[in-house]
């Protein structure tokens, strides 16, 4: 089992090169690799998380991939992912990915699924291995999105997204889909009897 988020070690990132954590099988630290070469046809298990965005509507923030991303181009999902660097508390990693990606400022930010992983192979034949524990937050400021991440963005009712993930889900990410199925994740969302 992932040791607990507040078990896990923090100091600021020091290096311009983005790193990732690699991980062994029971999710712990073996090393580190730049972000930049780590996703291919062979990617090791690595430590990610993925966040949630509501705003003060109770909608989600969902985002399309840009076309000129690696992996899944032009492929709508959550509000967003990234990697904690090493030393990096995941709760800072969060905060800092969502005003690179979305220049964004968050709020209420709650870990819903913290032992959540999956692997998924795009169209291209590159593969996402992940530990990413998914988390929730609000919206506390307006969105300035970073267009090469992001290529637009949409607020949704999650019974909404929930009902298109499960009837339509190629037209979302991977990860989207198995997260959203999962019921912690339905109930932090506001989806209830679904």
């Amino acid at each position: 089992m992932p040791e607990p988020t507040s078990a896990r070690p923090t100091s600021a990132r020091s290096s311009t090169v983005e790193e990732v954590i690699l991980l062994d099988a029971q999710y712990r630290p073996i090393g580190t690799a730049p972000k930049a070469t780590v996703h291919t046809e062979n990617t090791p298990l690595h430590f990610a998380f993925s966040c949630w965005v509501l705003d003060d509507d109770g909608r989600v923030l969902l985002t399309r991939r840009a076309l000129s991303k690696k992996t899944w181009p032009g492929v709508w999902t959550n509000s967003f992912c990234g990697h904690p660097g090493p030393g990096e508390d995941p709760r800072e990693a969060v905060a800092r990915r969502a005003r690179q990606e979305l220049g964004l400022e968050i709020g209420d930010l709650t870990e819903v699924l913290p032992d959540f992983s999956y692997r998924a192979v795009d169209a291209s034949g590159i593969v996402e291995n992940e530990f990413c524990p998914v988390w929730t937050a609000r919206a506390a400021s307006a969105l300035r999105v970073q267009p090469s991440e992001i290529a637009e963005t949409t607020w949704v009712e999650p019974a909404d997204l929930l009902t298109a993930a499960r009837g339509i889900p190629r037209v979302f990410s991977p990860w989207l889909v198995e997260e959203i199925a999962e019921a912690p994740l339905q109930r932090a969302l506001g989806v209830h009897g679904r």
